[in-house]
This record gives C-alpha cells, structure tokens and sequence, in this order.
C-alpha cells in the first residue's frame, strides 16, 4: 500500500478523532489532548511497518518539520485566544497577567536552568535554552481553565480572573520567552552582530507590539468599518479570515525584525477591542478551534508516537524529577508568590499558578533553537521537555475541569477588587 495512501488514511481518522472527541470526553475526567497523547503512545509501542514504526524517537532529525507545525499551531492558537480577550487594556485590569510575565516568567526560567545545570550537569546555553523552553504555557491545552468564546458569560470572560489571565498570560508569554532563547543561543555560540543585545534582544519586542496593532487597526476596518459591503468581510461570516489575522501580523513582524508571536496576539486583541460584540467573533473564534483541535491532534499524537517508540530512552531519575519540579513545584510557587497582593485572591491565585499547562510552546522552543544552533546536551533536553508536557497534558487534563467547578462554585474566581474603567 502507498505511504501517501496510508497518511491520508491517518489524516482522515485524526480529523474525524478532533471533531468527535471534545463529545466524548465532555464532563469526564480527562482531555482530548490526554486520549490523543495515549493513543500516540499505543501506537508507538505497536510494531508498526516501515516507514512508519522508526524514526519517531529522533526529533533531531525532523526538527525543520516540527518546528514548522508546532509554529502554525502557535500561530492560529494565539489568535483565537487575542478574540477571546473581552476585558479592557490596562495596568490595572490586566494586573495579574502582567505579575505572571515581569515576576514569574523569569524567576521560572532562572530557576529551572539553574537546577539543569546543577542537577542535570548542563552547560550554563543548555540550562538557560531549558528553562527558557519550559516557560511557555499553552493557551490550546489549557482551553478547560481559558476564556471559552469571544461572546461568553461575563462570569466565564471579563470578570473571571482565573480564565482571563491564563488565557492571557497564554497568549503572551510565547512570544516573551524568545529573547530567553536568543540569550542561549548566543551562549551556545551563535556569531550574532555586535549590536546584538538592541537588534535580537530588545527591539523584537517592542516592534511586534506595532505590528500587531498596525496590522490589527487595518484587519478590523475591512472587517467591520468598510464602506463597501462587498468589502466587509464580517457580512460574509467567513471564517477563513482567522488565518490572515494569525499570518499577517506574524509576517509583517517578522519582516521588521520583530516578534511574530507578539504581533499575532496583539492584532487580535486590538480586533476585538475595535468592536467587542459583534457575532462575527464567534464566527473566527468557531473556526479557530476547529484547526486548533486538529493541530493538537496532530502534535500530540506525534508526541506521543516519539515517546512510544523510544524518546525517554536514557531518562534518569534526575531528569524526570527536574520535569516534575518544573511544571508542578516551581510554577505553581512562583506563580502563587507572583500574584500576592494583586486581585486573584486564595483559590483564584492558586487555580492560576498551578494551571501552566505545557505544551506545544515547549515542543516548537525546542526545535528552533537546535535547528538554529548545536547546543550540547540534546538529548536531555528532550527527554525533559517531552516529559514535562506529558506530565502537563495527564495531570492538568485529569484536575482541570473539575477544580475549576470547584472553584467558579465558591465565588473566588471574581476579582478582589473592581477597577474603574480608567484602570
């Protein structure tokens, strides 16, 4: 049989799996992304023919590929969570996200690469490259604690501290990971310009913010404002416009030597913030999930087929232990200490802190930067990196749901304090 023939055999069933499984496991105890990560891993244990059972284990050897899918997945996942945003811009109101992103993410990053290069023996460019890796959180993965739609229940958006910061701190925080990742590239070697810190470093930032509101500006008047109906695209209720919402504002960045992630959940966000109630976000938002499921599908059976086939081959007790550490011990303490004193009171700040989901943030860190460079000390980080999103995707997918009910049942999800609208 033809491997083309059998692919799209595979691609057909995973399709069907990503429209049918969010029923199945509807009020159950665990998660689409944990029954595909399963499968993947049935499947990698079977000894499947050639070309398909080999090869699985090697990530280093397909790293353009999966640095290529886990970034479309990023890119569509950020916009979907930039039109799910319904609470207005501010220092204040976005308090506890802003906590999340100048306080935890890099006392996290900084902590877990010193326990790589102290527990694992890694190189000072493998250790920070680890953490910078593991920092990213996943706005897809953690769709059960995240804002549900652009037109959601006040309880279940704005005025849910819970939801409304991880959604996002989500949708931040993997494009404030990369000068991290810039950081141990140039410790690993990488021959940068002079000017590196200003060009690498620090302008990216600032310039996907523009790019992002720029692009953002210009995709909502076409969207809402044109004058001609037959250029307005909110009346054809298409949802295709979605992708030009992720790729445009990534690719204008980009050229500008920008952060693409940056720009992608800013344009959203700045869409949604020109015209909050119209239908035709729920329309983008529909769409959005439905490649958002299939892209996950897609990365987690992958995940899943690698950890099958042999990718934790030569994992130590140390490594899997620093996997645990990092995603259930030094995020939820972190991130707990990060909002004290701001407005997720008790359980709210303690919901936000332990739900840091990894995922494929993580996966797509991991190939970009040892397809940009060779860091030694590979294979750990793998096995690391592969663990702890596994971790994630199990214990996050088996508590989510229920802790949330838990949680949204006694009130603590409403924010301490009700700013003002200047805030």
């Amino acid at each position: 049989m033809a491997p083309l023939t059998v692919l799209l055999g595979i691609a057909g069933l995973l399709a069907l799996a990503a429209a049918v499984l969010p029923k199945l496991v509807a009020d159950r105890p665990f998660s689409t992304p944990l029954v595909m990560l399963v499968a993947g891993i049935l499947l990698g244990l079977a000894p499947l023919p050639a070309p398909y059972g080999s090869g699985w284990a090697e990530p280093s050897e397909h790293l353009a590929g999966v640095e290529s899918f886990t970034q479309l997945g990023i890119l569509v996942a950020l916009a979907g969570a930039g039109l799910s945003v319904d609470r207005p811009f501010g220092p204040r109101k976005w308090g506890s996200t802003w906590r999340l992103l100048v306080l935890a993410l890099p006392l996290t990053i900084g902590a877990v690469a010193v326990l790589g290069w102290w527990w694992l023996g890694l190189v000072p460019a493998a250790a920070l490259l680890l953490g910078a890796v593991l920092a990213p959180t996943d706005p897809v993965l953690a769709g059960d604690v995240g804002v549900p739609a652009p037109n959601a229940e006040p309880d279940l958006a704005r005025d849910n501290e819970i939801r409304f910061t991880l959604t996002t701190e989500a949708g931040l925080n993997d494009g404030l990971a990369m000068p991290f990742v810039v950081v141990s590239l140039v410790l690993a070697g990488q021959a940068p310009s002079g000017a590196w810190v200003f060009t690498d470093l620090l302008l990216p930032l600032p310039v996907g913010v523009l790019a992002g509101l720029v692009t953002g500006r210009l995709l909502a008047w076409t969207m809402f404002r044109a004058p001609s109906s037959r250029i307005r695209l909110a009346e054809y209720t298409d949802g295709l416009v979605l992708l030009a919402l992720a790729f445009l504002p990534y690719a204008l960045a980009e050229l500008l030597h920008g952060n693409g992630f940056l720009a992608v959940f800013t344009a959203a966000v700045t869409v949604r913030t020109q015209e909050r109630s119209h239908s035709y976000h729920d329309v983008l938002h529909t769409f959005g999930r439905q490649l958002e499921r299939l892209f996950v599908a897609l990365a987690l059976l992958g995940l899943g087929l690698a950890l099958g086939d042999g990718l934790l081959r030569g994992l130590t007790v140390t490594e899997a232990l620093l996997a645990g550490t990092a995603v259930f011990l030094l995020r939820p303490l972190i991130g707990w200490v990060s909002l004290l004193g701001s407005s997720a009171r008790g359980r709210a700040a303690f919901g936000i802190a332990f739900f840091g989901v990894r995922g494929v943030g993580t996966l797509y860190y991991l190939a970009f930067a040892l397809h940009a460079v060779r860091v030694p000390g590979q294979a750990p980080l793998w096995r690391v990196g592969a663990l702890a999103v596994a971790l994630s995707v199990l214990v996050h997918g088996i508590v989510a749901q229920p802790l949330m009910r838990r949680i949204e049942a006694r009130g603590d999800h409403v924010p301490l304090r009700q700013e003002d609208p200047a805030g």
